[in-house]
């Protein structure tokens, strides 16, 4: 049986005139698209320009929200209360379901981003509120997860649709969490090096850590950053040599339950 995986992006993070990532680029290149909803990047303009494009070419679009920390990037950790956590992901999605409606799309999945996701990856009632607070608002919405952490144990407590995502330029821990972007070798830049990595993740349906074993887990999507400089070279280094290795690229359509 021939294998298949989505590839995913995140992007929509540019700001007024301050132009950040080559989504127009990745739009080519990938089949889902995780869009800033203004919080810790992004405008309502940039979010209408992106999903417009997205929908034209037939991309998946996701919501992308995260702690209100447009300075720091959404990279620095937030503790709030658990209702203000729970409204602030409540208001991204529905600020991003109200711009897709208007672009003649709709928003499909939501992903975590920066600091919260990395932090609900640790933390399975972090995870379960924030998961449990975009279902309030959109039941059927798929939930992508950082595969085999905190996030996708709370998924399959929820018993919601989620698709498990892995990470093509980044460096794994042990417990599969990311290795944090302070430390040397987190952040993998050479692109033929990263699809090399996918492909083996692929093939092995397994997350593999810099030192351990592999850990099994559902590889549905994979992870291209849009905002380095070799986003673009490295997002179709991956996506050529998936397909070289017979794995089909379309968008995921979600899973529910445990692995």
């Amino acid at each position: 049986m021939t294998k298949t995986v989505d590839l995913n992006a995140d992007m929509g993070e540019s700001f007024g005139p301050w132009v950040m990532g080559q989504d127009a680029a990745l739009l080519e290149v990938i089949s889902s698209a995780n869009i800033a909803c203004g919080f810790h990047a992004g405008d309502p303009d940039v979010m209408a320009q992106t999903m417009g494009l997205a929908a034209q070419k037939g991309v998946g679009i996701g919501a992308h929200p995260g702690f209100h920390d447009l300075q720091g990037f959404g990279r620095r950790r937030m503790h709030l209360p658990d209702k203000t956590l729970r409204h602030m992901i409540q208001y991204q999605l529905g600020a991003a379901q109200g711009i897709a409606r208007a672009a003649g799309a709709q928003v499909r999945h939501l992903k975590l981003h920066g600091a919260l996701a990395n932090m609900t990856s640790e933390d399975f009632g972090l995870a379960q509120a924030c998961f449990g607070a975009a279902l309030e608002a959109a039941p059927e919405i798929i939930i992508m997860v950082l595969a085999a952490t905190q996030q996708q144990r709370a998924v399959e407590r929820l018993d919601c649709l989620w698709a498990g995502e892995i990470f093509a330029d980044r460096a794994y821990n042990e417990d599969a969490t990311l290795v944090d972007r302070s430390l040397a070798g987190a952040v993998i830049h050479d692109p033929q090096e990263a699809a090399q990595r996918v492909v083996n993740m692929v093939q092995a349906g397994a997350i593999l850590p810099a030192k351990g074993d592999p850990i099994p887990a559902a590889v549905d999507t994979i992870c291209l950053h849009g905002d380095g400089e070799t986003a673009v070279t490295m997002a179709q280094a991956v996506r050529a040599g998936l397909a070289e290795a017979g794995v089909t690229i379309q968008p995921f359509q979600g899973r529910r339950g445990a692995l």
